[in-house]
């Protein structure tokens, strides 16, 4: 099994993924509201919004996302309820990643060594999105 987290944006969602596609790399794929049927009535602002993105994030697994149209009843609620939790390779690439996601955003635990022995650290980023970054030290 894999697991695909899907974002929520309010009109950022190709900015936020074009920020992460900055940090991990990868292809983005993009599809508009525009190319939906059923759009003709949205605003100019509303037609450029994202109806899916995409980011391949790992192995098989990507990072997902669309805009909330509002003239849809739509209504995007952020909050601390969700988290992605990522758990790199090495810790190396731990700190690359949390340095890089978490720049413009506001750290909630500094990336370190905790008590249970990992390399962890937490933070919102820029767009309010939650994450975890845990290296899980090798003994």
């Amino acid at each position: 099994m894999k697991v695909n987290p899907y974002l929520n944006f309010e009109g950022k969602a190709e900015e936020a993924f074009k920020f992460y596609q900055s940090v991990f790399g990868g292809e983005l794929f993009i599809q508009k509201m525009s190319d939906a049927p059923g759009t003709e009535n949205l605003s100019a602002e509303e037609k450029d919004y994202a109806l899916h993105v995409s980011l391949p994030i790992g192995d098989g697994q990507f990072l997902m996302a669309s805009d909330c149209v509002s003239s849809m009843g739509q209504v995007l609620q952020l909050g601390n309820n969700n988290y992605i939790s990522i758990s790199p390779d090495s810790r190396d690439e731990a700190t690359r990643i949390f340095n890089g996601l978490s720049e413009g955003g506001k750290i909630e635990m500094p990336l370190d060594d905790m008590f249970w022995g990992d390399y962890f650290g937490s933070f919102k980023d820029k767009y309010g999105v939650c994450w975890m970054i845990n290296y899980a030290n090798k003994k």
